[in-house]
């Protein structure tokens, strides 16, 4: 078996001794140690924000993809008060409280954009491995335009329903592609700290959007509402003209044999030689991943690998369903699992009708506005504060510490609100008391339960279903979030205080599951995932990957001799 066979060629390792001459070396004991693989790494600095001064592109690259989760977070954050302006019900009669349809009209619309980005998800499973993680950035940004500039020109309830949809398919794309290549250009020291960023970005877009709203509903014109969907369309033009700008991800680059490009890019990526034994290896690490999976794939699927249109796609079905097959479940679960409870432990309740809630707790309408400001912004100061603490304490640590702070937030709230609501002028302190309450919830939200979801499906799928992973992991959060835009509305009319006892509970039932079923992932590159789930590691199957690991050496040892006109 050739292990660098692939559609281009054999790699240009044998276009320079030069080139070759010092990576035999870096990486011939990889398959010949009987320690864990990650104890033989060598790292390439330190771990968290420190480690970030010394991968600068990468940061920068990270960063400037997380502009998709700022458009999120945006369009997230505009429905907030844009639901409660004068000039807005105005215009679509449908949402406003003196109709009898109006709960369930508002949770249709916020919603909608769930449905779309549930779809988008869906989809950029397949484009993400056909067309590349950076240009799948690159279309998500052309939709969500689209569906921005609807928006921003509806004239009646089914125009702006449908125009959510749409921008929803954008939203859905940028949130399911952008943690996964910032998982795949990162080192394995700041990966966490990086895909905080999204998280952040989503904050952060929140916030911005918040504000804007904030100022514009004193605009007495329909542009009260019009001005910030306008808004929106910009970083999505800034993001689409930066992509040709931006690296591939060189283990995509691995999966289509362009393995050249790759290490190039590797390299690059951690400003370091291509000689590098810490990018020898980790290039190494990559290509007897994906070699692996290649021939398990090959031998479950014989009949599919003639190159056909048919063969393609019924292959790209089963890769959908080997998520859920044999040892797959096990990850598949923990990446849907949390995306799941991320929405049900009650996020974007808070976030999209956190005026309404705060209504319950007696506030009055300039209150309501002024305190979902102040908890927007705990929620990034809490995403900040994770920049560090994610690779410090672990994802495993931080959720269940969590879950069990959003568990108490959710019970003092629920019982402050069924024992005073009606009553607060006479129970002021019991009032502000709920609202520090749903404050600290924000604050452990953001610092736990709101970057990790994110992070961790990017990094526990191996190579040959990583983007169908991450798309069903983010198709669970949207399709989860449609339910939540849908149903909380009804609830807060329909069980007042109940509305908190059912966010608790599935607290309680989040935290139950970590503790049984979610391993911990710090500091382990995306190839040594099989040693933190224990699957994959049978004898016969840790001596496929020595071989393939050991023929990945010996076939660059022969290339050496035979340009240097040894014997191999």
């Amino acid at each position: 078996m050739d292990v660098n066979d692939n559609k281009h060629g054999a790699s240009y390792l044998e276009d320079s001794a030069d080139a070759v001459r010092p990576r035999t070396g870096s990486v011939t004991n990889i398959a010949h140690t009987e320690k864990p693989v990650w104890e033989q790494r060598e790292t390439y600095g330190p771990p968290g924000i420190r480690g970030i001064f010394t991968s600068k592109y990468v940061f920068m690259a990270a960063a400037f993809a997380t502009l998709g989760g700022t458009l999120f977070g945006y369009d997230q954050g505009v429905v907030s008060i844009t639901l409660v302006m004068p000039q807005f019900l105005n215009r679509f009669p449908e949402v406003n409280p003196v109709s009898t349809r109006a709960s369930f009209m508002k949770g249709l619309m916020t919603a909608m954009i769930e449905l779309g980005a549930f779809l988008g998800a869906m989809n950029q499973g397949w484009i993400a491995d056909k067309i590349s993680r950076k240009w799948s950035i690159f279309l998500a940004s052309c939709i969500f335009l689209v569906g921005s500039a609807l928006q921003t020109g509806a004239v009646n309830f089914a125009m702006l329903t449908a125009a959510r949809f749409v921008g929803g398919i954008g939203v859905g794309m940028f949130a399911m592609v952008t943690p996964l290549y910032i998982s795949e250009i990162s080192p394995p020291e700041i990966r966490g700290t990086l895909l905080v960023l999204q998280e952040l970005s989503i904050v952060t877009g929140i916030v911005v959007a918040f504000y804007i709203t904030y100022g514009t509903r004193y605009m007495a014109s329909d542009w009260s509402w019009r001005l910030p969907f306008l808004i929106q369309m910009l970083p999505a033009i800034v993001l689409g003209a930066g992509v040709p700008f931006m690296p591939y991800s060189p283990r995509w680059l691995c999966q289509e044999g362009r393995d050249d490009e790759s290490l190039k890019t590797l390299a690059m990526l951690r400003q370091l030689s291509e000689e590098d034994p810490r990018v020898q290896q980790e290039w190494y690490e990559i290509r007897s991943e994906i070699t692996y999976r290649r021939e398990i794939e090959r031998e479950k699927y014989p009949t599919l690998q003639d190159g056909s249109v048919a063969s393609r796609l019924r292959l790209q079905m089963n890769n959908w369903a080997d998520c859920w097959r044999h040892r797959g479940w096990r990850r598949t679960q923990v990446g849907v699992g949390l995306m799941f409870f991320q929405q049900f432990v009650g996020i974007n309740a808070l976030i999209y009708y956190s005026p309404t809630l705060f209504a319950t707790m007696g506030l009055d309408y300039e209150m309501q506005l002024t305190m979902s400001g102040v908890l927007n912004v705990c929620q990034v100061v809490a995403c900040l504060w994770s920049l560090w603490g994610m690779d410090k304490f672990g994802r495993r640590k931080l959720l269940l510490g969590g879950g069990v702070c959003m568990f108490i937030s959710h019970f003092i709230i629920a019982v402050l609100v069924g024992l005073y609501n009606g009553k607060w002028p006479e129970h002021t302190a019991a009032a502000w008391t709920s609202v520090a309450f749903l404050l600290f919830f924000m604050l452990t939200f953001g610092a736990t339960w709101g970057p990790i979801p994110w992070a961790m499906p990017a990094e526990i799928f191996p190579s040959t279903i990583r983007a169908k992973g991450c798309a069903q992991a983010t198709m669970s959060n949207w399709g989860n979030n449609f339910i939540i835009g849908l149903i909380t509305p009804p609830m807060i009319v329909g069980i007042g205080f109940g509305t908190y006892v059912f966010f608790a509970t599935f607290c309680l039932l989040a935290l139950i599951w970590v503790w049984f079923l979610v391993p911990e992932t710090m500091g382990r590159t995306l190839e040594q995932m099989d040693y933190v789930f224990k699957d994959n590691q049978s004898a016969d199957e840790l001596a496929r990957r020595a071989r393939i690991e050991a023929e990945l050496v010996a076939h660059v040892d022969a290339v050496t001799s035979r340009v240097h006109g040894q014997k191999p």
